[in-house]
């Protein structure tokens, strides 16, 4: 079974400063169908203006990732935590007990696209925790682990059940993910096109997948797709 869900269909919000698509509710748009999925909460499509950003504020039992997919973005948090994460590169938060900060586009120039993605946790109350994972030189044409729950083979470790994957694919590539009994996929359309079990999706669409033992992924122009394994 597949639930599509079209990247004109998103909520959308502009502040000038930012242009912002929500893949669920969010903030100042509410749909009661596109609360999320699973344990996937929200995935923000960002463009952020030279010189922006989002001051100092707080977060608490949520994990929060966000990928650079062009421009970089100075981080600054409570937990003495100081980087600029460029395109390429996840970041990871547990916000946990609670943690505040703020996130800006550096450059005076050149504007920054990102997306921020929260995933509702499994335990409450946890110590807060940052990490990053860097992907700029990851081969095209297999999957990548980003994050997990165990942390294995050199992921993020992440407090719920999902394993979240990046495919970069070329024209002409195509990907294959397995999905065991019982697992949900969020596969969500970062950039280019894309065929996901017959259905073409562009960058900004996504699909849901249940009850389909496999996933399959082909490219008909440079593409990076992001796959959720929910339970």
């Amino acid at each position: 079974m597949k639930i599509i869900r079209k990247s004109n269909e998103r909520g959308h919000a502009s502040h000038g400063w930012l242009d912002s698509y929500h893949t669920f509710s969010f903030a100042d748009y509410h749909d009661p169908q596109w609360m999320g999925y699973r344990s996937l909460r929200v995935i923000n499509d960002d463009l952020v203006m030279p010189g922006m950003g989002f001051g100092t504020h707080p977060h608490r039992d949520m994990e929060i990732i966000t990928y650079v997919l062009s421009g970089a973005i100075e981080h600054k948090d409570s937990m003495g935590n100081g980087r600029v994460i460029r395109t390429g590169e996840f970041q990871y938060m547990a916000a946990g007990t609670g943690v505040q900060h703020s996130e800006f586009n550096p450059s005076k120039t050149e504007p920054l696209r990102l997306l921020q993605i929260w995933i509702q946790p499994d335990t409450k109350g946890v110590k807060p925790r940052y990490a990053e994972k860097n992907f700029t030189a990851a081969p095209t044409g297999q999957w990548h682990l980003v994050a997990s729950k165990s942390g294995r083979d050199g992921s993020i470790a992440i407090h719920q059940d999902v394993n979240l994957s990046l495919g970069k694919l070329d024209a002409g590539q195509q990907v294959v993910y397995l999905l065991a009994a019982s697992r949900h996929a969020w596969i969500h359309v970062a950039e280019g096109e894309v065929t996901v079990n017959g259905a073409k999706l562009s960058g900004g669409d996504a699909v849901a997948v249940s009850d389909e033992g496999k996933v399959e992924i082909s490219a008909s122009s440079p593409s990076q797709v992001l796959l959720f394994d929910l339970s």
